[in-house]
């Protein structure tokens, strides 16, 4: 319905700054309420069935207009106290503002908006305060992001696809408050890459170690869900994932991530030697062939084992999940070896939870993963790079596995 020029340079006759259109006495503010209340006189008289002041002459009525209550509703103008009618059989039940309401729709999804961009409680009050002129409790900003929680239940346990040609194992950590100590404890992701190309989040777990029991629980549930084969699995680490993958999976790949490899590499170099060192080790996943790169970690040993004589042995421990994506081309191998989505995922949920410290329990280390990744995921909306060529590729490897009708 439009809205006449004439109504708003009514509106607006009085108007000289900001304020006194979006101030705390603003016109906005009256106007939302005015609006508000004519539309709840409105809905009361449709429940009785006649207008304020005018019933159907000659009818004998059974319930009639009792007054008014008070009830005070937050949203983007501060707080709006309205005038609420009510009925003598207590039988109203408006639907603009519902009963047991204290705050408008979208006001909660500016507190979840907040809270899963990283904001501390504090932080979220003194926002809705400075901004909205708003006073809410921090038990009210708990209670609305509680509420989260059936949303993600709900969501890690939605059917999945039964392929996906890559999926990446990663974990962040966290610390939780548990029985009065505070412990580290590791929330585990799993994204995969669909068939045609878009990332998806498969789920979060949060566990204090890893392990073949654990990795088991989690591939299982990926099974039960609907994920009848991965073709790829890369994973940060190799504790206990082989022989679970092995278990629940028995055709997968399992590829070492490189990126982590480096990273955990450089753990044991000084500061003024890791530019060097990382040079030289991508000399070696770089190679062209799988036997070019044995070459290269042998040079890289005779060059660096006198200081750090670990690395070209964790390196060679590791070979055999090292070297599977030298099977593809080059310009393939990093849709495989390398975790770049994830480790973009990862910066962005470390940059949201610096703040947070420690969280008073595991839920709401989840709680505000799963929102953070919940904003973040509408940016998926492109394959990964290279996907066509990766797919033609895993096409002809694994054509038996793959319905591409």
């Amino acid at each position: 319905m439009a809205i006449s020029d004439h109504l708003i340079d009514e509106l607006l006759t009085d108007y000289e700054k900001p304020e006194d259109l979006l101030g705390e006495d603003g016109i906005l503010k009256d106007l939302t309420k005015r609006l508000l209340e004519r539309a709840l006189e409105g809905e009361m008289s449709t429940h009785l069935g006649y207008e304020k002041n005018d019933p159907p002459a000659g009818t004998r009525r059974n319930n009639t207009r009792n007054g008014h209550s008070k009830k005070t509703v937050k949203g983007d103008f501060g707080e709006v106290e309205l005038q609420v009618p009510r009925d003598r059989q207590s039988a109203f039940d408006p639907q603009i503002v519902r009963k047991g309401q204290t705050r408008f729709t979208g006001f909660d999804d500016k507190i979840i908006s907040m809270y899963a961009r990283g904001m501390t409680t504090r932080e979220i009050q003194g926002h809705l305060e400075e901004i909205y002129q708003v006073e809410v409790s921090p038990t009210l900003i708990s209670n609305v992001t509680n509420a989260v929680m059936d949303e993600v239940r709900a969501w890690q346990a939605r059917p999945l696809d039964p392929v996906y040609p890559i999926v990446y194992f990663d974990a962040l950590m966290g610390k939780v408050r548990d029985n009065g100590h505070i412990k580290n404890k590791a929330v585990y992701l799993a994204l995969g890459v669909r068939m045609d190309g878009r990332k998806e989040l498969l789920g979060l777990w949060i566990a204090e170690n890893e392990g073949a029991k654990f990795w088991l629980a989690v591939l299982t549930e990926l099974n039960n869900r609907g994920v009848k084969d991965i073709l790829i699995a890369c994973v940060d680490g190799l504790k206990g994932f082989p022989e679970a993958v092995e278990t629940v999976f028995p055709h997968t790949k399992v590829q070492l991530c490189i990126v982590h490899m480096v990273r955990h590499t450089l753990r044991y170099v000084s500061f003024k030697d890791r530019r060097a060192v990382v040079s030289d080790l991508k000399e070696i996943y770089r190679a062209t062939t799988e036997d070019e790169a044995s070459l290269k970690l042998l040079e890289f040993a005779e060059k660096w084992d006198g200081q750090y004589p670990s690395i070209s042995k964790s390196w060679q421990r590791n070979w055999e999940a090292i070297i599977p994506f030298f099977d593809y081309p080059p310009e393939i191998r990093k849709v495989i070896y390398t975790t770049n989505a994830i480790e973009s995922l990862n910066r962005s949920l470390r940059k949201i939870s610096k703040n947070r410290g420690v969280f008073p329990n595991d839920e709401s280390l989840i709680k505000l993963f799963y929102l953070a990744l919940k904003n973040i995921s509408k940016k998926w909306t492109m394959p990964v790079k290279n996907w066509n060529a990766a797919m033609n590729r895993f096409a002809i490897e694994f054509e038996e596995r793959l319905d591409l009708t």
